[in-house]
């Protein structure tokens, strides 16, 4: 996915840029701006050859901000206030004009309100990687993948203290007190999960695992010929430990080489010292298998350059947003402009304020560019005119 300076959750990423005083907030555009945004959209960097490719992407949208009540506020940041209804309202008129924007696109701009979200943001990259794998054990592939543990106990703290809402404990019970969940040395260093039961696969490289649990999902190239999709089960609750940042902070790697291939590369070249490095993160990751994948959070399948992962709190799930940057491209190793919409489906940990996350697919292409991008980026929201008539007077 991603080079791996920071913590995530079901993946993780870089850190966010340097702090800064200013307060994440949408800036109105004039129609005179969202024209001229409106005029350079395009789908092509997105690999699409339609705008209408996006329908199946934002109906599992709208299906989702279906499940959220009408009257709850999703956006509530200086410059706007919106309800998950309006939202609705906004992005059901997005999808009834696809049929349209391949000859008249500046109906984004006739009929949408263009907001921009500041201050500017970083942009990463994620990626489902392959893996070869088998769903028996044998001497080619031996080192296991996990589902969730049996006793992995997950506690709710909001039950016992307001003050404590949103927040969970994960833990497992040794006779009559609640200790930690097993940490990566423990899980595969001293094999605490061997005999349990909760192998759902087992891998040829344990480095690939480690990526695995990286990425959060991913497909298992089995013996047969076949794949399996293998998705996010859960964690074990401990704390993330950037192996990037280890390698940096060693001397091992020069931090203006640091990415994803070079981690990986290291790794493989350096046994001796891979598993102490890899032992320095105690987080773990636990999966499921599945035909289908992989899932974001809205629990649709994820799109190739089209899916973002992005901070809930500043762009809701299920929003259209446009999003302007520059993406590697893989043949020459140079840049190409992107600015295209792109659908708000998934989260992280380490991606927090105006932080957004694309899924860049699955493949050598999509990992070269998931594990190199960093890109400074603009985001803007289109909202629907006339939802915006309903809007409170300060909400604009």
């Amino acid at each position: 996915m991603f080079t791996l300076l920071a913590a995530g959750c079901a993946k993780e990423t870089p850190p966010p840029p340097a702090a800064v005083s200013e307060t994440p907030a949408y800036a109105p555009l004039s129609e005179r701006e969202a024209r001229g945004l409106v005029a350079q959209l395009s789908v092509k960097a997105q690999n699409l050859g339609s705008w209408t490719a996006l329908r199946p992407g934002i109906e599992a949208n709208l299906r989702y901000i279906r499940t959220r009540s009408r009257d709850a506020v999703c956006v509530r940041r200086p410059g706007l206030v919106l309800t998950w209804g309006q939202l609705y309202d906004s992005v059901s008129e997005l999808a009834s004009m696809l049929d349209q924007l391949d000859h008249a696109p500046n109906l984004l701009a006739e009929r949408f309100s263009w907001f921009k979200l500041e201050p500017g943001t970083l942009l990463t990259g994620y990626y489902e990687p392959w893996l070869k794998a088998s769903l028996t054990q044998d001497k080619d592939y031996k080192y296991p993948l996990y589902g969730v543990p049996g006793d992995l106990k997950v506690a709710d703290l909001g039950q016992f203290h307001p003050r404590w809402a949103g927040q969970k404990l994960i833990y497992r019970v040794d006779g009559d007190r609640i200790e930690p969940y097993y940490d990566r040395s423990a899980i595969d260093g001293l094999g605490a999960l061997e005999g349990g039961g909760d192998e759902i696969a087992w891998a040829a490289d344990p480095v690939d695992v480690f990526f695995l649990q990286i990425q959060g999902s991913g497909r298992l190239d089995l013996p047969d010929g076949t794949y399996k999709h293998i998705l996010y089960g859960g964690k074990n609750g401990r704390q993330y430990v950037s192996i990037g940042r280890v390698l940096i902070d060693k001397g091992f790697v020069p931090k203006e080489e640091m990415s994803m291939q070079r981690i990986r590369k290291f790794l493989n070249e350096n046994p001796d010292v891979a598993r102490d490095i890899l032992f320095r993160n105690p987080s773990y990751v636990f999966f499921r298998l599945a035909d289908e994948g992989p899932f974001g959070s809205i629990n649709a399948i994820l799109t190739p350059r089209v899916s973002v992962a992005v901070d809930r709190s500043m762009i809701p799930l299920g929003s259209v947003v446009a999003l302007q940057t520059a993406l590697m491209d893989y043949e020459t190793g140079g840049s190409e402009p992107f600015f295209s919409l792109v659908l708000a489906q998934d989260t992280g940990g380490a991606i927090q304020g105006t932080r957004m996350d694309l899924f860049c697919g699955t493949g050598e292409e999509a990992e070269h560019l998931a594990g190199h991008l960093q890109e400074g980026a603009v985001v803007y929201m289109p909202l629907s005119k006339r939802v915006l008539a309903t809007l409170p007077g300060d909400s604009q």
